[in-house]
């Protein structure tokens, strides 16, 4: 509490705070811990959508003197590399050798976790991309038929299966499964 000025260490709010621990990089490396909000815990999680605004904290968080800040934010913008802003935000981000790999082996455990949403041809899905349908698709209980080409935009993950998403045609909410769609 006293290093982090009783705020979160990410985005500086001052309610709902708890410790959070950094995953280690080796067995002999001392368990870290940073003092987060409810909010920046639950989106980073999964647990909450992310909210891409919420985490334009992490271009102050990266110049923390605190390292597992700065590592907790490489891997945040990593979440989150899908936006434009965070993308130039990586590009200018720098961590020593050693911590750059404590960074990339919790990218990596958070991927090995994480269900996996191809389209048709292959291509990772990600939150909020938009896909265009590859098939004709009747859109049973709406009594209409989603043509081929049509643009469905900003999809949502369906979390336990890597083969739907979500998203609206025509205004209407439906889950699509992903091999009829391509990025």
């Amino acid at each position: 509490m006293d290093r982090a000025g009783n705020a979160c260490e990410c985005c500086r709010a001052d309610n709902d705070l708890h410790a959070f621990e950094i995953p280690v990089l080796s067995p002999n490396q001392q368990q870290e811990e940073l003092l987060l909000c409810n909010e920046c815990i639950d989106q980073f999680n999964g647990e909450k959508e992310l909210n891409p605004n919420h985490w334009r904290c992490l271009n102050d968080a990266m110049w923390s003197e605190h390292v597992p800040v700065q590592v907790f934010a490489r891997v945040a913008l990593q979440k989150l590399s899908h936006e434009n802003w965070a993308q130039d935000l990586i590009e200018m981000f720098y961590l020593d050798e050693e911590n750059q790999k404590w960074a990339e082996k919790w990218m990596q455990s958070d991927q090995d976790d994480a269900v996996v949403h191809l389209d048709a041809n292959g291509v990772r899905l990600m939150q909020g991309d938009s896909v265009v349908l590859v098939k004709d698709l009747d859109v049973k209980g709406a009594g209409f038929t989603a043509k081929r080409g049509t643009a469905v935009r900003n999809i949502r993950l369906v979390a336990d299966n890597p083969e739907q998403i979500e998203g609206k045609v025509n205004g209407q909410g439906i889950v699509i499964l992903t091999r009829f769609v391509k990025k």
